[in-house]
Parts: C-alpha cells; sequence; structure tokens
C-alpha cells in the first residue's frame, strides 16, 4: 500500500530545518486527500502543541505521522534529535523502542503459533524445565507488622497464553514496593552481560508475584517468551524476527541494537535532565549487548512502525503477503482479560480505563469512567514504551498514528494530548 506524499512535499521541508533555538514547524493548509475525514485547520493545533513542548524544553523533538485508507494525512518532523548536535530530526533517525517492542515480539509469536512450533495452551516449562519449581510469593504481615515473604506453590503452571496476555505472575522490579518485586531488585537480574537464556533462569529463580492466571501483571514475560522463541525455532531471537516478520515486512532499521557506527549519530536522545527512563536498568541501544530483550529492548525508525501498523490495521496483511492468519489475528486483538476471564486488575493495570488487553496491545472495549470518555473507537489497539513512542490502530477510522519521541518524564502528558487533538480534527 502506497502512502500518500502531498502533505509531506507541503510542510516536511520547513518541519525537518526545525532546531532547538526554533522549534515551531511552519503551520501549512494541508493538501487533505479524498476520502479522508480531518479537518486541515484543526491539524496545525498538533504542530503548535509540538513546537511548544519543545520550546519548553520538555522535549528535543518528535515525529508524528497519521495515515487513514492508505494514505499520509499528517507526517512531519519536530525539533532535533538530539541537543547535543543540533542535527534536525528526520524520518531515518532511530527511536528506543522500550515496551513498544512487546506487539513485535508477540506478532512473530503468534506467527510460530499458526506454524504449530508453539501453543498457546503449552506450559512454559515444557520449554524451560526451571519454571517447573516456580513458587509464588505471598506477603504475609507479622504482629508487629512486619511483612514476610510465604513461598507456596502455583495452582497451575504458567503457559504461553499467561506469557503473552502477562498472567504468568512474573513481574518488574522498577515500580510499585511489594516484597517480590524488592526480591527482583536485590537479585540484581540485570547484572553483567547475559544473553536471553541466563535472563530466563534468572527470573526462573525468583518467586511469582501472583498466581498464573489470577492478575493482569507487567513484567518480563514477553522478555521470556522471546527465550522460548529461540527454543523452538533453534535461532536467536533477532534471527527468527527477521526471518518471519522484520525483513519481509520491509523494517529494515529495526533491531535490537545499534551496531553500525555511521548510524550513531541517528539515535534519538532524550533531554539530558530527562535521560532516567525508570526501568531499571541502563538503555543500552548504542552499546550491543548478548541479552535482546523481547520485551523492551528494540530500536526503529518510523517507516519501519508504520509498515508493521498497516500490517496490523489490514487484518495480518501486508502489500499481498499474509503474516497473520485470520485466527491468530483474532486472538491477538480480541481482549483477554475482561469478564469472565478470571484475570482481576490492581493500579498497576497499565492499559487503563475503558481498554482490555488482547495478546500484545490494549484492546479499547468500553468508552471508560472518565466524563468525557477518552477519544478512540471501540475495538481500538494501542501500546507504548517508556521511551514516549506510541501506536493507535483505530480499526474503525481505518485509520493508525505513530508518535516517536524519547521523553520517560513527560511521555504521559504529551501521548493523550495528542491523541486528543488528533481526533478533534477527525471529523465523521
Amino acid at each position: 500500500m502506497k502512502p500518500f506524499h502531498g502533505l509531506r512535499a507541503v510542510a516536511c521541508a520547513a518541519a525537518f530545518a526545525t532546531t532547538a533555538a526554533s522549534p515551531v514547524t511552519a503551520q501549512s493548509t494541508y493538501e487533505v486527500p479524498a476520502g479522508a475525514h480531518f479537518n486541515a485547520q484543526k491539524l496545525d493545533r498538533l504542530g503548535d502543541y509540538l513546537g511548544s513542548e519543545i520550546a519548553e524544553g520538555k522535549i528535543p523533538g518528535a515525529l508524528l505521522l497519521i495515515r487513514q485508507h492508505g494514505h499520509d494525512i499528517y507526517h512531519q518532523a519536530f525539533g532535533v534529535r538530539d541537543t547535543a548536535t543540533e542535527l534536525s530530526m528526520t524520518d531515518d533517525t532511530i527511536f528506543r523502542l522500550f515496551s513498544l517492542t512487546k506487539p513485535i515480539t508477540n506478532a512473530v509469536a503468534m506467527m510460530l503459533i499458526d506454524e504449530g512450533k508453539l501453543s498457546l495452551d503449552d506450559p512454559l516449562s515444557k520449554y524451560i524445565p526451571s519454571f517447573a519449581n516456580v513458587k509464588v510469593g505471598v506477603e504475609k504481615k507479622a504482629p508487629d507488622g512486619s511483612k514476610t515473604l510465604e513461598l507456596v506453590p502455583p495452582v497451575r503452571p504458567i503457559t504461553i497464553l499467561d506469557l503473552m496476555r502477562h498472567t504468568s505472575g512474573i513481574t518488574y522490579g522498577f515500580y510499585g514496593n511489594s516484597l517480590v518485586r524488592k526480591a527482583y531488585v536485590a537479585a540484581d537480574v540485570y547484572g553483567g552481560d547475559f544473553d536471553n537464556a541466563e535472563f530466563a533462569e534468572r527470573i526462573a529463580r525468583l518467586p511469582l508475584h501472583n498466581q498464573p492466571g489470577a492478575l493482569w501483571q507487567y513484567g518480563h514475560s514477553t522478555d521470556v517468551l522471546g527465550r522460548v522463541m529461540e527454543i523452538v525455532s533453534g535461532k536467536s531471537l533477532l534471527a527468527i524476527e527477521r526471518e518471519k516478520l522484520l525483513d519481509p515486512l520491509g523494517m529494515n532499521e529495526t533491531r535490537f541494537y545499534v551496531t553500525d557506527p555511521e548510524k550513531l549519530k541517528l539515535v534519538a536522545r532524550p533531554m539530558p535532565n530527562d535521560s532516567d527512563f525508570h526501568v531499571g536498568f541502563e538503555s543500552r541501544a548504542v552499546v550491543p549487548m548478548k541479552w535482546e530483550s523481547g520485551g523492551g529492548g528494540m530500536v526503529s525508525t518510523i517507516g519501519d512502525v508504520a509498515r508493521f501498523a498497516q500490517m496490523i490495521l489490514d487484518g495480518g496483511k501486508f502489500e499481498g503477503r499474509q503474516y497473520l492468519s485470520p485466527k491468530a489475528y483474532e486472538l491477538m486483538t480480541t481482549d483477554h482479560v475482561g469478564p469472565g476471564s478470571g484475570v482481576d486488575r490492581d493500579s498497576f493495570y497499565f492499559p487503563g480505563d475503558g481498554f482490555g488487553y488482547g495478546l500484545g496491545f490494549g484492546v479499547r472495549t468500553d468508552p471508560g469512567n472518565s466524563k468525557p470518555p477518552p477519544p478512540g473507537s471501540l475495538g481500538e489497539l494501542k501500546w507504548d514504551g517508556a521511551s514516549g513512542c506510541y501506536l493507535v490502530i483505530d480499526r474503525k477510522q481505518d485509520m493508525f498514528f505513530v508518535l516517536l519521541e524519547q521523553t520517560p518524564s513527560w511521555r504521559q502528558k504529551i501521548q493523550p494530548t495528542v491523541k486528543r487533538l488528533i481526533y478533534e480534527a477527525l471529523e465523521n
């Protein structure tokens, strides 16, 4: 499917010339293609907003792409990729995706399921035997108010489905203050130069945060899934992802590390005072390791993420090739944690109000409790990462948008504002 370039020819030259000292892109009357449903004047507000965030020193720059009916409705660059070099933000800029890696890994896992190499019902211990001995950590309160951790057997094994929908009980150690999360910190799970096999073994030695299937619990489930994918394919995670998805789809810049010295200058950096991504480990995109984190380690470009988004929007198909079977696509994009699933939610339920969770994406199931409800359509798919990279796929509107930025501190303000402005410009 060919992108529409009319808007880009009008606006991008001015946008790409933007610098830290002059962050606001030029305003234009957008040549919205026939069949699209956007108000050109209201789209201008996106440039005003992102330009103001740059002018206030919150972000160095950003890329934003809106595509509907296969055409680029809005495609602009803002600011610079790095305040140290003041090199302009351009389409070849490389971003650290963090958790936006998860949908990509899950898509390849679904392709392996389509091939019969893996099943959602398989116990994790079938592939990584150490998980047969895992225990669940249950906090107990002593009379003096202190807490201890009692280790109890799981009521059932962790399955591949649990890994893909975040109900395995595997967590992260860098948010919350439960004793299990503190055990992750004490274990120094990110220490040294380890590969996926060693990392899975480190996780297997730690207690589960909750019983498998009982709670949506964000954590290293997708990293462990990546190790399973290596085992069933006999290849490294990058090799199997390149073979099945990245290379055929044309995601040529999506990898785990930037290994070409000439491309280091293309890597987007956050503001110098905003470099802590709050994920417990240093982002090492430019320092290659053995670890290939299927849950948060990929780097990519706006063109690559757009190809992936178009494939998902089009039902698992891109440029005549079917990547996901209809059944696999349905499984990925259907809520698996809603009423009747037996899965509880707590304050760390990151899909948010109005969203269930598929196998890699938040799935909009209802308007939510906010008044007025957040913008979007039922069936919307979304996910983001700690760096601020954000993907929304609206199947009802035949539309997606990609926002790429590097800002751990401001993403939770910028993302919903950008989404609101996009939907305010959308005319049904």
